[in-house]
């Protein structure tokens, strides 16, 4: 191994044959402002807790852990991959040592890397962070066995609690309530089937050792099933190297409740205020917040109770994470355990001022825990998560890869930002692709929520699809702000993958409204910049907005003095009034230099500050973002306007009889061949991307007549992979 020390303490090793570049540059600006909540507590009369701590992950969470291991003070240890030979976290590391090649299976996946990265770098202990190998029983023994400190719970509850056929025996055996299922391994589909028979459909089946929706299947009669565990099964393989599964009762509209509970190696565990992690695609949780709004004290006690107990009968430390399914009768049913570090740690941070990173760190040294359950129960305001994903769920959130051309988080009293990337990361094909957590945290829920909508309403992300528009429709929803929601509530406010696309994304009238005056000043104000004016309008202008096929006549003025908002007098740009058929609204946009123009426009519309993503603005044509819905709106004279109506629609290639890849990945699998007669909804091919498999069916009644693409291919969004006569 070779390694190499500079001056600024970064190392560049070799590990296993394979070489790791880069240059270490300072803590980027963004991460300064991250922090944690809570006080940091005296590490005691022995100094700092660790010499150096090596975290086992990348990311976001790599970046997180750091945070609190540079506030009490321990070096910190980065690995990473080729793919990630630049990546954030490695940067942020006092140290970074490469582990392989981009699989995660030859790098991250990897122990022995792992475990010769801790004695390389002299590291004398591991926090595994979340997914990767931070449930892996194996690893946290041989952690212990190195002489090292694990910053989990030991290897014995890893094994009993990270295992949900055995986390499912000791919760009975504890007295915690567990859903109706079969308490062992399924062992093949025919099994599931008649094991089905018996638990009644609906049906789950899922990985043994997984977690994070991955090998994970709901099945409503014996052929889903009967698929389902195939694909299931075979996701489990890749993502855990352990295609074990399991089948349970699918309980129907539950609210996912979960308690997160601390332990220490004194015997001592409490339990903190519940998470509602109800908002889930594909089991992936989406939104999260705490507390729940749908469970009374009395319903978070027992849960408590009943989490602390399981953690008594493993004998359990450090963090950990009791998922319960609650039906709307408030019955609760042990759903599984995480023996980690949770996703969305931050809400529970946020509203128990407490730094959970630090009580992992504290209880691996062998402190005792300082918290009492009394502490623990204290619940400061409310706290909300959003999981920005580079995915387009207008394909089934099929993951999107690529470079972040322009990257702006958001900033504000109330809201923190977990992020692992900056502005020109790459989204790598190789690992999940999430960008970032956003986190809000208010007074109370409404405080919370609107704080949430303000900063997705201005971050802004351009280089690949994201969920962002999605995430910020939902906030909107009625049974959302109400609280008043299950599972359910994507598949029955999205339907269909059409459903989640911001076009059609919906916008209340007065949005709609809101919008088109915003567009049509913003066409003013570049007209008048082009042509040398920077005191826009000095007589009215009569315009025609069309937004899809409605047309709207406008006419814009400079606003009088006197109806300009008082809220927008320290904006330095003239004011508009806007005066559409149905409303009249007074429009000052926010004015000044900044980095974001041209991509963000903040204005106060009638007093109410906005902030609209702009994603085109052009001659004739300004595309923005409002409210997570997208729309295109064509400015035009009126004259202009009569004359459109005359153009012929432009011709586009029709692809209704070809199967494309939905999404970048590798093309496991064709179930045709050139010749092959196919009908609608029959199996023609599986293509996997972020170790999730996804099955492409035909859509029309055919024959195949080219296959473009072979197993093994790597294909791009959109290609083709079979074309029909």
């Amino acid at each position: 191994m070779r390694r190499h020390v500079p001056l600024t303490r970064r190392i560049v090793a070799v590990l296993a044959g394979y070489s790791g570049t880069g240059v270490h540059s300072a803590t980027p600006a963004w991460a300064l402002a991250f922090s944690t909540s809570g006080p940091t507590r005296d590490a005691g009369t022995s100094g700092r807790l660790f010499n150096k701590i090596l975290v086992a992950n990348r990311g976001e969470i790599a970046v997180r852990v750091m945070r609190t291991a540079k506030k009490l003070g321990i070096p910190t240890v980065a690995v990473f991959s080729d793919a990630d030979a630049s990546a954030v976290h490695t940067r942020f590391a006092d140290e970074a040592i490469n582990i392989g090649p981009a699989p995660s299976t030859q790098s991250y996946l990897d122990m022995h890397k792992i475990l010769a990265a801790m004695k390389a770098t002299g590291a004398d202990a591991v926090h595994p962070g979340y997914g990767f190998l931070s449930e892996n029983a194996a690893f946290a023994q041989a952690v212990e066995d190195s002489g090292a400190a694990f910053v989990g719970p030991p290897h014995h509850a890893v094994h009993a609690m990270g295992d949900k056929v055995e986390s499912k025996r000791f919760a009975h055996a504890a007295g915690v309530n567990t859903i109706p299922g079969w308490a062992g391994v399924v062992e093949s589909a025919e099994h599931a089937i008649e094991l089905a028979k018996d638990i009644g459909y609906p049906v789950m089946i899922k990985a043994s050792a997984g977690g994070g929706g991955k090998g994970m299947r709901i099945a409503w009669d014996e052929k889903g099933l009967a698929e389902g565990f195939e694909l299931a099964s075979q996701e489990a393989a890749s993502s855990f190297g352990d295609s074990r599964m399991l089948i349970e009762k699918f309980i129907e509209e539950p609210r996912h409740i979960e308690i997160q509970v601390m332990g220490d190696k004194h015997g001592n565990v409490v339990f903190f205020p519940e998470r509602e992690c109800s908002i889930q695609r594909r089991n992936q949780k989406v939104i999260e917040e705490a507390p729940s709004p749908f469970v009374p004290p009395e319903l978070r006690e027992a849960m408590g109770k009943q989490a602390v107990a399981l953690c008594h009968a493993v004998g359990y430390h450090s963090a950990g994470t009791c998922e319960f399914l609650v039906d709307k009768h408030r019955n609760f049913y042990f759903l599984e355990m995480n023996t980690r570090l949770q996703v969305e740690h931050p809400v529970t941070e946020a509203i128990t001022r407490q730094d959970l990173v630090e009580l992992m760190l504290r209880v691996a040294a062998g402190q005792k825990l300082d918290v009492s359950q009394e502490e623990a129960n204290r619940v400061h305001g409310w706290a909300m998560e959003s999981r920005v994903y580079a995915e387009d769920p207008a394909r089934g959130f099929l993951p999107s890869t690529g470079r972040l051309m322009r990257y702006a988080p958001p900033r504000g009293e109330g809201v923190r930002v977990d992020t692992g990337v900056q502005e020109g990361s790459e989204i790598s094909m190789y690992y999940d692709p999430m960008i970032c957590k956003l986190i809000t945290h208010g007074a109370d829920r409404p405080q919370a929520l609107q704080r949430m909508r303000q900063a997705l309403d201005s971050y802004v992300v351009r280089g690949v699809q994201h969920n962002i528009p999605l995430l910020r429709s939902v906030l909107d929803r009625p049974d959302f702000v109400a609280g008043t929601f299950s599972t359910a509530f994507l598949a029955q406010h999205y339907p269909s993958p059409a459903d989640s696309a911001p076009a059609v994304l919906p916008l209340t009238r007065a949005q709609e409204q809101e919008l088109l005056a915003l567009a049509a000043v913003l066409h003013v104000l570049r007209s008048t910049a082009r042509a040398g004016r920077a005191d826009g309008l000095s007589e009215p202008v009569d315009l025609v907005l069309t937004m899809g096929e409605e047309q709207f006549p406008a006419r814009l003025r400079p606003s009088p003095a006197g109806l300009v908002p008082s809220s927008s007098a320290a904006a330095a740009g003239p004011s508009f009034q806007v005066e559409l058929a149905e409303r009249v609204l007074q429009v000052t946009p926010e004015a000044g230099p900044s980095e974001l123009a041209g991509v963000l426009a903040r204005a106060s519309i009638d007093g109410v500050q906005i902030a609209a993503q702009v994603l085109e603005l052009g001659a004739r044509d300004v595309a923005l973002q409002v409210a997570g819905a997208q729309r295109r709106v064509r400015v035009a004279t009126p004259a202009a306007a009569a004359l459109a109506q005359l153009m012929p629609e432009p011709v586009r290639e029709d692809f209704s009889r070809a199967v494309r890849s939905p999404m970048p990945g590798t093309l496991v699998s064709l179930a045709v061949a050139v010749g092959d007669a196919v009908r609608p909804g029959d199996d023609v091919a599986v293509v996997e991307a972020m170790k999730m498999r996804n099955v492409l069916r035909a859509e029309v009644e055919g024959v195949v007549a080219a296959v473009e693409a072979a197993p093994g291919d790597t294909v791009a969004a959109d290609q083709v992979l079979l074309r029909f006569d």
